[in-house]
Protein backbone atom coordinates (compact mmCIF):
# COMPACT_ATOMS: atom_id res chain seq x y z
CA UNK A 1 0.00 0.00 0.00
CA UNK A 2 3.10 2.17 1.23
CA UNK A 3 4.62 2.05 -2.70
CA UNK A 4 1.45 2.53 -4.79
CA UNK A 5 0.55 5.93 -2.72
CA UNK A 6 4.74 6.83 -3.21
CA UNK A 7 4.30 5.93 -7.00
CA UNK A 8 1.21 7.90 -6.86
CA UNK A 9 3.06 10.51 -5.50
CA UNK A 10 5.96 10.24 -7.99
CA UNK A 11 3.66 10.42 -10.74
CA UNK A 12 1.81 13.73 -9.39
CA UNK A 13 5.25 15.33 -9.39
CA UNK A 14 6.53 14.49 -12.39
CA UNK A 15 2.73 15.13 -14.34
CA UNK A 16 3.05 18.78 -12.44
CA UNK A 17 6.72 18.90 -13.82
CA UNK A 18 5.83 18.42 -17.22
CA UNK A 19 2.82 20.24 -16.73
CA UNK A 20 4.74 23.44 -16.01
CA UNK A 21 6.95 22.81 -19.23
CA UNK A 22 4.14 22.57 -21.09
CA UNK A 23 2.86 25.82 -19.60
CA UNK A 24 6.23 27.52 -20.25
CA UNK A 25 6.25 26.59 -23.82
CA UNK A 26 2.18 27.61 -24.49
CA UNK A 27 2.66 31.00 -22.84
CA UNK A 28 6.06 31.52 -24.99
CA UNK A 29 3.74 30.53 -28.10
CA UNK A 30 1.36 32.87 -27.47
CA UNK A 31 3.40 36.08 -26.64
CA UNK A 32 5.12 35.00 -30.48
CA UNK A 33 1.74 34.76 -31.76
CA UNK A 34 0.43 37.70 -30.54
CA UNK A 35 3.50 39.61 -31.03
CA UNK A 36 4.30 40.42 -27.43
CA UNK A 37 8.06 40.80 -27.55
CA UNK A 38 8.46 42.31 -24.08
CA UNK A 39 6.47 38.56 -22.46
CA UNK A 40 9.33 36.57 -24.55
CA UNK A 41 12.05 38.56 -23.20
CA UNK A 42 10.20 38.27 -19.53
CA UNK A 43 10.11 34.22 -19.88
CA UNK A 44 13.64 33.81 -21.35
CA UNK A 45 15.63 35.74 -18.47
CA UNK A 46 12.93 36.18 -15.35
CA UNK A 47 15.69 37.16 -12.48
CA UNK A 48 17.20 39.60 -14.92
CA UNK A 49 13.22 40.91 -16.51
CA UNK A 50 11.81 41.73 -12.29
CA UNK A 51 15.68 42.91 -11.13
CA UNK A 52 16.30 45.48 -14.13
CA UNK A 53 12.47 46.37 -15.82
CA UNK A 54 10.27 45.94 -12.50
CA UNK A 55 13.34 46.68 -10.21
CA UNK A 56 12.22 44.16 -7.47
CA UNK A 57 12.16 40.39 -6.95
CA UNK A 58 10.30 38.14 -8.56
CA UNK A 59 6.89 36.97 -6.58
CA UNK A 60 8.72 32.97 -6.70
CA UNK A 61 11.93 31.32 -7.47
CA UNK A 62 13.35 31.65 -10.34
CA UNK A 63 12.79 28.39 -12.37
CA UNK A 64 15.11 27.47 -15.51
CA UNK A 65 12.24 26.46 -17.79
CA UNK A 66 14.30 28.87 -20.16
CA UNK A 67 16.49 26.36 -20.94
CA UNK A 68 14.04 24.15 -22.65
CA UNK A 69 14.55 27.08 -25.79
CA UNK A 70 17.94 27.17 -25.69
CA UNK A 71 19.02 25.12 -28.74
CA UNK A 72 16.27 27.11 -30.65
CA UNK A 73 18.15 30.38 -29.82
CA UNK A 74 19.02 31.57 -32.81
CA UNK A 75 15.24 31.45 -33.85
CA UNK A 76 13.94 33.52 -30.91
CA UNK A 77 16.40 35.87 -32.06
CA UNK A 78 15.95 36.23 -35.68
CA UNK A 79 11.95 36.61 -34.39
CA UNK A 80 12.83 39.38 -31.76
CA UNK A 81 15.51 41.02 -34.39
CA UNK A 82 12.96 42.84 -36.16
CA UNK A 83 11.40 45.14 -32.94
CA UNK A 84 14.96 45.90 -31.41
CA UNK A 85 16.73 46.82 -34.50
CA UNK A 86 13.71 49.48 -35.51
CA UNK A 87 14.19 50.79 -31.99
CA UNK A 88 17.70 50.72 -32.18
CA UNK A 89 17.76 52.87 -35.38
CA UNK A 90 16.35 55.36 -33.29
CA UNK A 91 18.63 55.53 -30.48
CA UNK A 92 21.90 54.61 -32.35
CA UNK A 93 21.36 55.92 -35.89
CA UNK A 94 24.72 55.40 -37.07
CA UNK A 95 24.79 51.19 -36.02
CA UNK A 96 24.41 49.32 -38.90
CA UNK A 97 23.65 45.52 -38.91
CA UNK A 98 23.99 42.76 -40.89
CA UNK A 99 22.70 38.71 -39.86
CA UNK A 100 25.19 37.14 -40.74
CA UNK A 101 23.84 33.97 -39.91
CA UNK A 102 20.60 33.10 -38.07
CA UNK A 103 19.84 35.11 -35.18
CA UNK A 104 23.65 36.50 -34.86
CA UNK A 105 23.87 40.19 -36.36
CA UNK A 106 27.37 42.22 -36.85
CA UNK A 107 27.25 45.83 -35.80
CA UNK A 108 28.82 48.10 -38.69
CA UNK A 109 29.97 51.74 -37.28
CA UNK A 110 28.14 54.34 -40.00
CA UNK A 111 27.59 53.71 -43.66
CA UNK A 112 30.48 55.64 -45.31
CA UNK A 113 33.72 54.35 -46.95
CA UNK A 114 35.74 52.04 -44.88
CA UNK A 115 33.42 51.75 -42.00
CA UNK A 116 34.43 49.63 -39.61
CA UNK A 117 33.06 46.41 -38.00
CA UNK A 118 32.31 47.10 -34.55
CA UNK A 119 31.23 44.05 -32.76
CA UNK A 120 28.08 42.22 -32.82
CA UNK A 121 24.32 42.40 -31.33
CA UNK A 122 23.35 40.06 -28.79
CA UNK A 123 19.30 40.24 -29.17
CA UNK A 124 18.67 37.52 -26.85
CA UNK A 125 20.42 39.79 -24.01
CA UNK A 126 19.52 43.16 -25.79
CA UNK A 127 23.28 43.85 -25.62
CA UNK A 128 26.23 45.34 -27.62
CA UNK A 129 29.30 43.13 -27.85
CA UNK A 130 31.33 45.65 -29.15
CA UNK A 131 35.42 44.64 -30.39
CA UNK A 132 37.34 45.86 -27.66
CA UNK A 133 40.17 47.00 -30.15
CA UNK A 134 37.70 49.04 -32.10
CA UNK A 135 35.93 50.12 -29.11
CA UNK A 136 38.73 51.09 -27.17
CA UNK A 137 40.23 53.14 -30.02
CA UNK A 138 36.83 55.35 -30.09
CA UNK A 139 37.41 55.74 -26.48
CA UNK A 140 41.00 57.10 -26.48
CA UNK A 141 40.27 59.00 -29.34
CA UNK A 142 37.86 60.96 -27.12
CA UNK A 143 40.03 61.12 -24.32
CA UNK A 144 42.97 62.70 -26.37
CA UNK A 145 40.69 65.68 -27.57
CA UNK A 146 41.68 67.73 -24.49
CA UNK A 147 45.34 67.66 -25.77
CA UNK A 148 44.08 68.50 -28.96
CA UNK A 149 45.18 65.37 -30.36
CA UNK A 150 44.18 62.20 -33.03
CA UNK A 151 44.06 58.86 -31.94
CA UNK A 152 47.51 58.61 -34.21
CA UNK A 153 49.23 62.03 -33.80
CA UNK A 154 52.51 60.66 -31.85
CA UNK A 155 52.51 57.80 -34.49
CA UNK A 156 52.33 60.13 -37.46
CA UNK A 157 54.96 62.27 -35.47
CA UNK A 158 57.58 59.44 -34.99
CA UNK A 159 56.81 58.11 -38.68
CA UNK A 160 57.32 61.46 -40.12
CA UNK A 161 60.29 62.19 -38.04
CA UNK A 162 61.83 58.78 -39.61
CA UNK A 163 61.02 59.94 -43.02
CA UNK A 164 62.90 63.16 -42.65
CA UNK A 165 65.84 61.66 -41.26
CA UNK A 166 65.82 58.96 -44.18
CA UNK A 167 65.31 61.74 -46.19
CA UNK A 168 68.73 63.98 -45.16
CA UNK A 169 70.69 60.97 -45.69
CA UNK A 170 69.71 61.29 -49.23
CA UNK A 171 70.72 65.14 -49.47
CA UNK A 172 73.77 64.57 -47.51
CA UNK A 173 75.05 62.21 -50.80
CA UNK A 174 77.23 64.47 -52.00
CA UNK A 175 78.88 65.65 -48.71
CA UNK A 176 79.27 61.83 -47.53
CA UNK A 177 81.10 61.61 -51.05
CA UNK A 178 83.41 64.58 -50.19
CA UNK A 179 84.29 62.94 -46.72
CA UNK A 180 85.00 59.80 -48.19
CA UNK A 181 87.52 61.01 -50.59
CA UNK A 182 89.35 62.74 -47.98
CA UNK A 183 89.41 60.13 -45.80
CA UNK A 184 90.63 57.79 -48.59
CA UNK A 185 93.66 60.19 -49.04
CA UNK A 186 94.17 59.92 -45.25
CA UNK A 187 94.48 56.15 -45.50
CA UNK A 188 96.53 56.19 -48.08
CA UNK A 189 99.21 58.65 -46.31
CA UNK A 190 98.82 56.76 -43.85
CA UNK A 191 100.04 53.56 -45.19
CA UNK A 192 102.51 55.31 -46.63
CA UNK A 193 104.09 56.52 -43.30
CA UNK A 194 107.18 55.62 -41.97
CA UNK A 195 107.14 55.78 -38.39
CA UNK A 196 109.30 55.05 -35.47
CA UNK A 197 108.30 51.44 -33.52
CA UNK A 198 107.36 53.53 -30.54
CA UNK A 199 104.96 55.26 -33.16
CA UNK A 200 103.68 51.99 -34.60
CA UNK A 201 100.41 51.85 -31.68
CA UNK A 202 99.39 55.62 -32.60
CA UNK A 203 99.46 54.79 -36.65
CA UNK A 204 97.63 52.23 -36.31
CA UNK A 205 94.77 53.84 -34.03
CA UNK A 206 94.68 56.78 -36.01
CA UNK A 207 94.34 54.23 -39.52
CA UNK A 208 91.49 52.22 -37.57
CA UNK A 209 89.70 55.54 -36.99
CA UNK A 210 90.11 56.66 -40.56
CA UNK A 211 88.48 52.73 -41.38
CA UNK A 212 85.60 53.42 -38.91
CA UNK A 213 84.49 56.74 -40.48
CA UNK A 214 84.64 55.31 -43.54
CA UNK A 215 82.55 52.35 -42.40
CA UNK A 216 79.92 54.60 -41.16
CA UNK A 217 79.71 56.44 -44.50
CA UNK A 218 79.22 53.10 -46.05
CA UNK A 219 76.48 52.14 -43.90
CA UNK A 220 75.06 55.38 -44.43
CA UNK A 221 75.31 55.07 -48.38
CA UNK A 222 73.33 51.74 -48.09
CA UNK A 223 70.41 53.78 -46.10
CA UNK A 224 70.13 56.18 -48.48
CA UNK A 225 70.32 53.74 -51.65
CA UNK A 226 66.74 52.33 -49.34
CA UNK A 227 65.41 55.30 -48.70
CA UNK A 228 63.06 56.17 -51.23
CA UNK A 229 61.36 52.98 -50.73
CA UNK A 230 61.42 53.13 -46.91
CA UNK A 231 59.96 57.17 -47.46
CA UNK A 232 57.23 55.60 -50.25
CA UNK A 233 56.34 52.64 -46.95
CA UNK A 234 56.66 55.16 -44.39
CA UNK A 235 54.04 57.83 -46.92
CA UNK A 236 51.63 54.67 -46.93
CA UNK A 237 51.95 54.25 -43.18
CA UNK A 238 50.72 57.73 -42.78
CA UNK A 239 47.74 57.62 -45.46
CA UNK A 240 46.38 54.74 -43.14
CA UNK A 241 46.86 56.03 -40.01
CA UNK A 242 45.48 59.51 -41.27
CA UNK A 243 42.34 57.76 -43.41
CA UNK A 244 41.71 56.08 -39.34
CA UNK A 245 41.64 59.21 -37.43
CA UNK A 246 39.47 60.42 -40.07
CA UNK A 247 36.97 57.51 -39.60
CA UNK A 248 37.00 58.22 -36.35
CA UNK A 249 36.06 61.77 -36.43
CA UNK A 250 32.64 60.48 -38.32
CA UNK A 251 32.23 58.22 -35.53
CA UNK A 252 32.76 60.82 -32.59
CA UNK A 253 30.10 63.13 -34.72
CA UNK A 254 27.73 60.43 -34.90
CA UNK A 255 28.10 60.03 -31.04
CA UNK A 256 27.74 63.94 -30.29
CA UNK A 257 24.60 64.15 -32.30
CA UNK A 258 22.84 61.45 -31.02
CA UNK A 259 24.36 61.25 -27.23
CA UNK A 260 25.93 64.62 -27.30
CA UNK A 261 29.16 62.98 -25.57
CA UNK A 262 30.43 59.72 -24.93
CA UNK A 263 30.18 59.66 -21.14
CA UNK A 264 26.15 59.75 -22.21
CA UNK A 265 26.81 57.33 -25.44
CA UNK A 266 27.90 54.24 -22.48
CA UNK A 267 25.13 55.06 -20.38
CA UNK A 268 22.73 54.54 -22.90
CA UNK A 269 24.87 50.94 -23.33
CA UNK A 270 24.86 49.84 -19.97
CA UNK A 271 20.83 49.97 -19.64
CA UNK A 272 19.29 49.39 -22.93
CA UNK A 273 17.98 45.88 -21.82
CA UNK A 274 15.73 48.09 -19.53
CA UNK A 275 15.14 50.85 -21.83
CA UNK A 276 14.12 48.75 -24.63
CA UNK A 277 11.59 46.40 -22.68
CA UNK A 278 10.31 49.27 -20.73
CA UNK A 279 9.62 51.20 -24.52
CA UNK A 280 7.32 47.61 -25.18
CA UNK A 281 5.33 47.87 -22.10
CA UNK A 282 2.01 48.39 -22.95
CA UNK A 283 2.28 48.08 -26.06
CA UNK A 284 -0.36 45.29 -27.60
CA UNK A 285 -0.09 43.31 -30.63
CA UNK A 286 0.68 45.06 -34.21
CA UNK A 287 1.72 48.15 -31.39
CA UNK A 288 5.31 48.13 -32.49
CA UNK A 289 5.75 47.70 -35.97
CA UNK A 290 3.07 50.66 -35.71
CA UNK A 291 5.62 52.93 -34.44
CA UNK A 292 7.85 51.86 -37.08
Amino acid sequence: MENQEQQASAADVLTQAIANKLDYLSTLQAAVQHGDDRKVYELLDQARYYQEVKKTRPARSVNHLSELVDNIHPQVSHYLSDNLINYLGHIYPFFYYEEYTTGLFHIYFGNWWDRRLFGDLDVINVQFQFDQNEYQKLKDSFALESQNKRLNTAKIESVSAESEKLQSLVDAQATRDNQKAQLRDQLKENSQRSSLPWDSSKVKDERQGIIDQLTKLADEDEKALNAHKLIKENDDKILVLSKEDTILSYEKQSIRDAFDDFEHFEAHNASLYADYLNSLLGKSEGEVKADD
